[in-house]
């Protein structure tokens, strides 16, 4: 409950206060954003994605901001999931935030590995997600997440080592978004997460913004209508699949949208870089949309869009 009105929201066996949630590799591996926020006023803090090795990600420059967004070859730099473990993951759970914990690897052994050494060591984590498809790495376009076959293989592996919710980011840069969920689901996932960056590329002065010319992956406002789309199309196929979306979301009215769509909950990403504060904030202007009109519950809110 926020101030009377019920935000609540079921991600299939994870409860969240409301359906607001940072997005993976946007708000830190731990309580970087702490001192401008509560953490534990939102649905769920989601950590940067982590691999059972430690990474050094691209090589700079590795950001972009463009005209109503921006470009990244980041390339999921991280500590590895020990050290996080040992640095992180106390002070995240001392900060009362629910914890989702995004996880990658090169191979499919990389992701069972991970999956097994997590649940072992952060019994508080709520759910993981699955990142087979950012467009960052030295993979370049051959994503597991455009590959039904690897999809499978990587979700069976993690669902052999625990009994978590799994739930699989999806690349928005296939044609075969409905059949690698589906292969997803097939092998032991929980739900769906939708989307991740959009293969992309900017000049500077004629040169490639980044320190690589294969571009890097869009995200922002220039993006929402492809999420949007993806998310619609999933919950046609997927009716009773908990779905959480992602992409350009910074307003309450995108919020709202994207809900409406089909998505359960929602993820703010390039937002967080613009204003650290900006997860909260929607948490509270969410509230005040929904008491404004006099209702007293997120689900009330959005069914009476469907009323006749």
């Amino acid at each position: 409950m926020t101030d009377g009105v019920d935000l609540g929201v079921d991600l299939g066996g994870v409860h969240l206060k409301n359906p607001i949630m940072t997005a993976a590799g946007t708000a830190g591996y731990g309580t970087e954003f702490a001192n401008v926020i509560d953490l534990g006023a939102l649905g769920a803090h989601v950590v940067k994605s982590l691999a059972i090795f430690a990474h050094e990600g691209n090589p700079r420059p590795r950001l972009a901001p463009l005209p109503g967004g921006m470009l990244n070859a980041v390339g999921l730099p991280g500590p590895g999931i020990q050290a996080w473990l040992r640095d992180h993951y106390p002070s995240l759970v001392r900060s009362g935030a629910t914890l989702g914990v995004s996880i990658w690897g090169r191979t499919v052994d990389d992701y069972g590995e991970a999956v097994e050494v997590l649940v072992a060591g952060a019994p508080e984590v709520a759910f993981i997600e699955i990142n087979i498809s950012c467009p960052n790495t030295e993979a370049g376009n051959r994503l597991f997440a455009h590959d039904v076959r690897a999809t499978r293989a990587i979700v069976r592996r993690c669902r052999q080592v625990c009994s978590q919710d799994l739930f699989v980011k999806l690349s928005p840069n296939t044609e075969q978004v409905i059949e690698v969920a589906q292969a997803a689901l097939e092998a032991g996932a929980n739900g769906l997460v939708a989307i991740n960056t959009v293969f992309g590329q900017w000049l500077q002065d004629g040169v490639p913004a980044l320190g690589t010319a294969r571009g890097g992956g869009l995200s922002g406002p220039q993006i929402h209508g492809i999420a949007l789309r993806i998310v619609a199309d999933l919950r046609s196929h997927f009716p009773d699949i908990p779905i959480v979306g992602v992409g350009g979301i910074s307003s309450v009215h995108s919020v709202i949208s994207m809900l409406l769509a089909g998505a359960d909950a929602v993820q703010i990403g390039t937002a967080n870089f613009v204003d650290p504060r900006r997860s909260q904030l929607l948490v509270e202007q969410l509230t005040a949309r929904i008491r404004g009109v006099g209702k007293a519950s997120l689900r009330e809110y959005l069914a009476s869009y469907s009323a006749p």
